[in-house]
């Protein structure tokens, strides 16, 4: 079944819940998108990109990511839902995430121990913050 996944239109037809080494990023903001997206790139990394919370949960559905880049103030389907709804999964609830927010998130970070890049950050930042959750989803 093709999945919708980001403007412009691109469609994946996978079989559901294949691992993959893949940054799933989900931003609604499309100029952020593309440069959140560029970088991880130019990091050495894989991204597909979802614009809101019900996009991300299909594409999850056809591949799993290896790491979830997720902005909290998303349509649709906010990223607490998100999260929510991954932690509730156990094919998903080992996916590492990092959480891109231009709110406080503070008590999701001190409680689940899942990093949160507080908007605006450097491009380095959040490079580092995904190369650190692949080696943790590594081990």
């Amino acid at each position: 079944m093709p999945i919708f996944l980001s403007t412009p239109i691109q469609w994946l037809s996978l079989p559901p819940a294949i691992a993959t080494k893949t940054v799933l990023l989900v931003e609604d903001d499309a100029p952020s998108r593309e440069l959140y997206r560029s970088a991880l790139q130019r990091g050495g990394h894989d991204v597909v990109t979802a614009e809101d919370g019900l996009a991300a949960l299909h594409c999850i559905d056809a591949a799993l990511p290896q790491v979830i880049v997720l902005d909290m103030m998303l349509p649709r389907l906010g990223g607490r839902d998100v999260l929510r709804e991954l932690k509730s999964r156990p094919e998903t609830r080992h996916i590492p995430v990092v959480i891109i927010t231009g709110t406080d998130v503070s008590n999701l970070s001190e409680r689940a121990g899942i990093p949160v890049l507080q908007k605006p950050f450097e491009l380095t930042a959040l490079v580092a913050a995904v190369d650190d959750a692949v080696r943790r989803a590594s081990r």
